[in-house]
């Protein structure tokens, strides 16, 4: 006996596929549907704010103003590291240096990305920090004083204008000396601005911000410590 084979389309079979690629096709102006098909015979349904993923926070003003002072304190990293191609003839320190730029150079790309994102501006206005409770690291960090790059406060650990002069006209063993401990105080004044971070009140919820941080403050204590011997080694 002859089989018949009969194919029903898929709007047949499963009308609550059909309804939500209708509703897909025409979400309410402003907004994102998120519609969950329902099983076989049944509608489908569309997920309201409470049970679909809920919507990101908004950043506190101190994780803003903490990115955008980490970008300008990575972007004077990578400029240091910039010279041990011309200045230094260490191996090791030129391997140690082409590392710090890479991963800050990633890591400055990052923090642009999450601030846009967020309809943030990348950089700071002069003054900005200043609005930041808590983060007092960016000010008073010991041996900064009122210094500015331009007109731009200083974020901790950052080396003055003067500290980078000497450090572009130095050679050899004395540029050696000089990247050591400029990159030393510098990784160390990264290490105030996470600090002072997760020690500002409602700062640090975001659950990107606060991994990101996170790492932030386990790479550059991992790098002080052979820094620091390479400087045992010299003397």
């Amino acid at each position: 006996m002859a089989r018949c084979v009969c194919f029903l389309s898929a709007a047949l079979l499963f009308p609550g596929i059909a309804a939500a690629s209708d509703q897909q096709s025409n979400p309410p102006a402003g907004s994102v549907t998120i519609v969950q098909p329902g099983a076989p015979g049944q509608s489908s349904r569309i997920l309201t704010p409470a049970t679909a993923i809920a919507a990101p926070r908004a950043p506190a003003e101190a994780d803003v103003s903490f990115m955008q002072g980490m970008i300008m304190h990575h972007s004077q990293a990578v400029e240091m590291t910039d010279l041990l191609r011309t200045r230094s003839r260490n191996k090791k320190l030129q391997s140690l240096g082409k590392r710090i730029s890479i991963s800050q150079t990633d890591e400055i790309k990052y923090m642009q990305q999450w601030l846009q994102d967020r309809g943030k501006p990348t950089s700071m206005g002069h003054g900005h920090m200043d609005h930041s409770a808590g983060m007092k690291g960016m000010h008073d960090m010991k041996g900064m004083g009122d210094m500015e790059m331009g007109s731009m406060p200083l974020m901790p650990g950052m080396l003055t204008p003067q500290q980078m002069k000497a450090l572009a006209k130095a050679s050899g063993a004395t540029f050696d000396h000089l990247f050591l401990t400029g990159m030393i105080q510098h990784h160390t004044g990264a290490l105030v601005m996470v600090e002072d971070l997760f020690d500002t009140p409602g700062a640090g919820q975001d659950n990107v911000l606060f991994d990101f941080a996170t790492d932030i403050d386990n790479t550059p204590r991992a790098e002080i410590q052979i820094m620091q011997g390479m400087l045992k080694e010299k003397q």
